[in-house]
């Protein structure tokens, strides 16, 4: 009746290196070919790093499983040369509406403003996510995808890692100047340097199912607290593409999970939320449990943690794929400056002071959310409803109803990489925050002002300041200017970045402020960049 997704198989190829036995050494391993890893190959390949990428498997991931995309990752991955592909198939919206019982109570709207490239977030299923990186990857000479090879050991060595794979010919050894773990919540290769992983973990059991049928729904995201059909716990509805839905139910401390996870049993709930007659076909279910924990540490000698391996969160808020994407816009770059020997080695430090606070952020309102959707005790669950009946009829509770704080990117305001405002500036642009979109002209045609930045340390200069390029060592900051790069025909992006006339920005390459001023000095800025780089 409906037709489903085919998986594709790709091909186990034996490497030089293990068909001669001689041990290579590679610049860059990245370890799991998921949608964090694979993001990996295509931003290191694209900062000029040839990389290698280890997967045990050799498809994508079976089942939607991530279905929910932020901004900021479509922004990178739009860098990257495959978000226009993403953003095309998956569903957009930014419409939440939050029910509780039979009523609405809450409606919010994540991008509420225009002049944006990409939408406030996407549904897409994390199959189609990782199909289009992996044709992307197969663009790129600096990039070897390793389907079925999996590591089973490794040694950190003085400058390096020495790696045991195993494959379908057998075993063989290779070496890598830095190692990436990108392997996921049960990461081996956390276990294999004695990385600890600590926090809190939920009893609470829900039930993903997944629902191909043609239904009108608006493409929002419908959260429901103690509804009619599936009273005294939660549940969630989202449209994805294909006509495939995400239904999401909570179902307890008590629950057995292969019970609940027969087509007999997942039928009914479907059959009580959307109506008997309504057809659909079951396309894939599983039941989990979460918990709010990260790494101790994102580096080991040369070993590196991103996403699920360095920090694993509840489900609420879409706060898992999302996060490990920034793990890695992070990083890249600081990478590349260290590895070209542009900074020191230390800079790779400022990537866990910088991406351990925004985990520790995510966990907070991952819990946050947690705790509200799942009460521990009869007063939270007095006081949650207490707040949703407040939302009907108030303002004031509205704020306080989660349904899972949905992704946003993090601010590094603590980093050392930061210089701090010496003028008055108002607005969310400060030192350590992830630049804002807006649309701009280049050369009399339309564009968009992050498709004109992210390739290095970029001088935004508003106006006619004079301003020329600034270099400390071989690293330089080139000028843009707006006036004359870009044009800025509605005036949104000096609106965004409260610029007057002879306002200056330095972006770093994952295109957030390092600092900014309200005039040109030259001396400023090369301190600010120096700084940037971890003070080389």
């Amino acid at each position: 009746m409906f037709q489903t997704y085919q998986y594709p198989e790709f091909d186990y190829q034996q490497s030089e290196e293990q068909r001669t036995g001689r041990v290579k050494r590679h610049p860059m391993v990245v370890i799991g070919a998921g949608p964090i890893g694979l993001t990996a190959a295509l931003d290191f390949a694209q900062r000029g790093i040839p990389t290698i990428v280890l997967d045990d498997n050799n498809t994508v991931s079976i089942g939607s499983r991530a279905v929910c995309y932020a901004k900021r990752p479509l922004e990178i991955w739009d860098r990257l040369g495959c978000g226009d592909r993403m953003v095309d198939k998956g569903i957009k919206w930014k419409i939440g509406k939050v029910f509780f019982r039979d009523d609405l109570t809450y409606t919010f709207d994540l991008l509420p403003e225009d002049g944006h490239k990409n939408p406030a977030f996407i549904n897409l299923q994390q199959y189609y996510l990782e199909e289009y990186m992996v044709e992307e990857c197969a663009k790129s000479n600096l990039i070897d995808l390793r389907w079925k090879h999996k590591l089973i050991n490794l040694t950190q060595l003085d400058d390096g890692v020495s790696l045991t794979i195993e494959t379908p010919d057998g075993v063989f050894t290779m070496e890598a100047d830095w190692v990436l773990a990108c392997d996921g919540a049960n990461s081996d290769t956390r276990k294999m340097v004695g990385a600890g992983f600590s926090g809190q973990f939920f009893q609470d059991r829900f039930l993903i199912a997944d629902i191909i049928m043609k239904a009108d729904f608006p493409t929002e995201r419908w959260f429901w607290f103690d509804p009619p059909f599936h009273r005294g716990q939660s549940a969630l509805l989202h449209k994805q593409c294909d006509d495939v839905w995400r239904l999401d139910f909570q179902l307890g401390w008590e629950s057995d999970p292969e019970e609940e996870k027969k087509p007999e049993n997942i039928i009914p709930r479907v059959k009580a939320m959307l109506g008997e007659d309504t057809e659909f076909e079951l396309e894939w279910a599983s039941v989990y449990q979460f918990a709010c924990r990260r790494i101790d540490q994102f580096r080991y000698g040369r070993v590196l943690f991103a996403g699920d391996a360095a920090h694993q969160v509840s489900p609420f808020g879409a706060r898992g794929a999302n996060t490990g994407v920034q793990d890695i816009d992070n990083l890249a770059w600081k990478l590349k400056l260290v590895m070209d020997g542009d900074a020191p080695e230390s800079l790779i430090d400022s990537y866990h002071e910088e991406r351990a606070f925004a985990a520790d952020d995510n966990l907070l309102n991952s819990t946050r959310s947690t705790d509200f959707i799942t009460p521990k005790s009869e007063a939270s669950r007095r006081f949650r409803d207490a707040v949703l009946d407040l939302s009907e009829v108030t303002d004031f509770a509205k704020p306080l109803v989660n349904s899972g704080r949905l992704s946003a990117p993090t601010p590094y305001v603590e980093s050392s990489l930061n210089t701090a405002d010496e003028s008055s500036f108002s607005g969310s642009m400060t030192p350590g925050t992830c630049c804002l979109d807006a649309p701009v002209k280049v050369g009399g045609e339309d564009a968009w002002f992050l498709n004109q930045i992210g390739g290095g340390f970029t001088l935004l200069v508003f106006g006619d300041e004079e301003a020329e390029t600034v270099a400390v060592g071989s690293v330089t900051a080139n000028v843009l200017r707006v006036g004359s790069d870009v044009e800025d025909p509605e005036g949104k992006l000096a609106e965004r970045y409260n610029a007057a006339p002879g306002t200056v920005y330095l972006i770093r390459p994952d295109q957030h402020v390092a600092a900014r001023w309200r005039y040109f000095n030259d001396n400023k800025v090369a301190s600010a960049l120096k700084t940037a780089i971890g003070g080389a």
